[in-house]
């Protein structure tokens, strides 16, 4: 089983409302040891912020402005981009990566944790096991899968063309985790043996 974000989350999480002065964003996070806050809504349909050292040192230190007039409103991240609890450890990195952030608050329905980098470095299974190797054992298997249907109902059976579908998910899957094109997929090598396949797999949906 993947690893998912509520597995290496946070669970203690620290808020701070928007109105709340930088300084006292400061204290807290100096008190706390923390890298960042998330920052409470107002009623249901508002939206969660963020605030971070980073925040606080670009936008306030680096211009000398005050951090005791200043109000974490007025450098806040919000609406913050928010994990879902089930998403694989894996897909937050790539969100990360993606949206050039290091933390995100994990919420479903209510605030859970939260998430960062760092977690992902301590808590995440991916030295043990790669995703990418793990993706190639499936497709593999899938692959043997598919061939062994075909085999038994026929390379133009619905049956056929169903598992060559699960077979092409994965190799798609495992193209866009290393940003490359298939050269050619596991179904097209199955149809130069078996070219009769190819027309069955234009199956009426």
């Amino acid at each position: 089983m993947m690893l998912k974000a509520k597995d290496i989350m946070t669970e203690e999480v620290v808020t701070i409302r928007g109105s709340a002065t930088v300084a006292e964003a400061v204290k807290k996070m100096n008190d706390l040891c923390l890298r960042a806050l998330i920052v409470e809504r107002r009623h249901e349909q508002d939206a969660y912020g963020i605030v971070t050292e980073t925040d606080i040192v670009y936008k306030v230190t680096a211009y000398g402005k005050d951090p005791k007039s200043m109000r974490v409103y007025e450098i806040m991240t919000k609406p913050c981009i928010v994990i879902n609890p089930d998403l694989g450890v894996e897909y937050v990195a790539r969100l990360f990566a993606q949206a050039g952030i290091r933390r995100a608050p994990v919420i479903k329905e209510t605030l859970m944790g939260i998430v960062s980098v760092t977690d992902i470095l301590n808590k995440g299974d991916f030295v043990e096991k790669p995703k990418s190797i793990l993706l190639q054992d499936r497709i593999e298997e899938a692959v043997q899968e598919a061939r062994n249907i075909c085999a038994e109902k026929g390379a133009t059976s619905k049956e056929c063309a169903a598992a060559w579908d699960i077979v092409e998910e994965l190799q798609a899957e495992a193209a866009h985790q290393k940003s490359e094109r298939i050269e050619k997929t596991a179904f097209e090598v199955y149809c130069e043996e078996n070219p009769e396949a190819a027309e069955a797999r234009v199956y009426d949906n």
